[in-house]
């Protein structure tokens, strides 16, 4: 019976595997694996200490050079970490500690820069002369007019000078307060006429006896913003032509919303031209009604004069009951005959009356005087010019083709503009739509940006740049340096043929004992030990192998 062993792994008792397969590797070997541990420890710390940065959030942003320098340098004795961000104005400092270094700043006098108000004269000192106290009164009024013109939306930051002259006893003799504001408006904004005035009046109010034409506005820029009243008649004024365009695009945006329902957007275009009178007109009329009845007119003044008084009768004829009678009424005869020559009828006087009579009346006359003040910003004209495509039809093949617009309807899409703009035949307004087809430039693939050149895309993948080439760094370094030594720790000990022979010789041949009777067929204590021997030799080769090694090295079998 002849068995013949594999190789054998072999492992010694005394020594851990690890130190084993360390002992096996040369000394690259082991320089390599040493570094590429190292070399993973360092990338799991650099994982470890970016996970924990803190989030950075803005201090104070706008400061000038010697308040940023005064600030990191206080921040440096705080042991507070610090960054700048968008060119250096503004300074960052941990999201948890960006309330407690303002207060901690604060208490200090930083940022130096800050505005001030009144509470400058809570720390009056004593011995403060007159115009210190002047003076700081002065700056205090300075910081509260910027706090408040500094909270419109469109101012960035201000800074107003004010200009109050000492008040003597001589009144003709006293000079009026003026004051200049410098704005830094904000990125994309500006003031209307009204804000520039409404600072004016707030600047103006606040110092007494101030005139508000004593206020100038100055932009960042050098634009005298407080122009007088008077300056609007001096060439085209910004605001005239800001008026003009809002008019114009006002009634362009109201024919789009008009027409493109019914072709569709991108399928027209609309200009509108607004002709607007801004000159202030003036008439006076003055209408006088003719002369009305005296029933209805009304007398203004009346005077009557009456001169002298008229003659009595004196009595005449004989005394008595005849004479005594009243006069008869006189009569005249057309043919009688005449009386004579210093008779006197009957009845009558010869003396003539001596009265006199004048009356004069004086009547009202109608006047009206009419004053009529037109509004500047009156439209003197509109023209619109409108430009629709040509439909787009689609056949059964699946290939489209451009139609005209019918004349009717485009005359229809005519009409609807009229009545949008308000179209007036007699101030001369004009209109004209017209149907043609437009020139689209058709985009191709190549000009289409990237997925990867788009601004979103590319601040994402900067934010992924560090993490992914951290773990493929860490990935090379397994794989190139760390793995390559570990299978050599765990490759198994192949022991060589002649340490196998004498275990080999032991179960395949028997001892030879000389002078023994042969076998018989009934199974003896050694066939049997030998048939066991075997038997673990096949289905426990470990532990047989670590049975021999200890007879090698002398060693006494456990």
């Amino acid at each position: 019976m002849s068995t013949t062993l594999a190789p054998i792994e072999l492992q010694p008792a005394s020594r851990s595997a690890f130190g084993e397969g360390l002992s096996r590797m040369d000394q690259a070997q082991k320089i390599k694996l040493g570094l590429g541990a190292l070399a993973l420890l360092a990338i799991a710390l650099a994982f470890f200490f970016m996970g924990r940065q803190p989030e950075y959030r803005v201090l104070y942003a706008n400061l000038g050079d010697k308040d940023g320098g005064a600030i990191v340098a206080q921040l440096s004795q705080m042991n507070v970490p610090y960054k700048h961000a968008e060119g250096g104005q503004a300074i960052l400092v941990p999201a948890d500690k960006v309330h407690d270094t303002r207060l901690r700043l604060a208490s200090q006098g930083l940022p130096k820069g800050s505005i001030s108000g009144f509470e400058q004269m809570e720390a009056n000192r004593f011995g403060m002369t007159q115009f210190q106290e002047r003076l700081t009164f002065q700056r205090g009024l300075e910081g509260e007019l910027t706090r408040s013109i500094q909270s419109l939306s469109s101012v960035q930051s201000a800074r107003i000078h004010l200009a109050l002259p000492n008040q003597n006893g001589f009144f003709r003799e006293q000079q009026k307060p003026s004051a200049s504001v410098l704005l830094t408006l904000h990125a994309g904004r500006t003031l209307d006429r009204a804000q520039v005035a409404g600072i004016v009046h707030l600047v103006a109010s606040s110092v007494p006896e101030m005139n508000p034409k004593a206020v100038s506005v100055v932009d960042d820029a050098g634009n005298l913003l407080s122009a007088p009243a008077d300056a609007q008649a001096q060439g085209a004024d910004t605001q005239k032509l800001q008026y003009t365009q809002q008019i114009e695009q006002l009634y362009t945006r109201r024919i789009m919303e008009m027409l493109e329902p019914l072709v569709g957007r991108n399928n027209v275009k609309a200009q509108v031209s607004a002709d607007v009178d801004f000159s202030m007109v003036e008439s006076t009329s003055e209408e006088h009604k003719p002369n009305q009845s005296p029933d209805t007119s009304a007398v203004r003044s009346q005077q009557t004069v009456v001169d002298g008084a008229a003659a009595g009768a004196a009595p005449s004829g004989v005394p008595g009951a005849v004479s005594n009678q009243p006069p008869v009424t006189g009569t005249a005869p057309v043919n009688g005959a005449a009386a004579p020559v210093g008779v006197t009828p009957q009845g009558g006087t010869d003396k003539p009356g001596n009265m006199r009579r004048e009356s004069v009346v004086n009547y009202e006359v109608d006047k009206t005087v009419k004053v009529v003040r037109e509004s500047s910003g009156q439209i003197k004209r509109l023209s619109a010019a409108v430009v629709i495509n040509h439909r787009t039809t689609t056949d059964k093949a699946g290939k489209e083709t451009t139609v005209a617009i019918p004349a009717a309807q485009l005359e229809q899409m005519t009409a609807l503009v009229r009545e949008t703009i308000g179209f007036n035949k007699d101030r001369g307004d004009s209109v004209n739509v017209v149907n043609a087809p437009f020139n689209i430039e058709k985009t191709s693939e190549a000009e289409t940006i990237a997925w990867w050149q788009q601004a979103e895309n590319q601040e994402f993948l900067r934010g992924l740049a560090w993490p992914l080439g951290m773990v493929g760094l860490g990935l090379l370094v397994l794989m190139g340096m760390v793995r390559p030594g570990l299978k050599l720790l765990k490759t198994p000990v192949v022991r060589s043929q002649t340490e196998v022979q004498p275990l080999n010789a032991m179960l395949n041949e028997a001892p030879e004992r000389p002078g023994l009777p042969m076998p018989s067929n009934e199974p003896t204590p050694e066939s049997q030990r030998l048939t066991d021997a075997k038997r673990l030799a096949l289905e426990n080769p470990m532990a047989v192998a670590n049975i021999v090694k200890g007879w090698v090295n002398g060693e006494s079998p456990a």
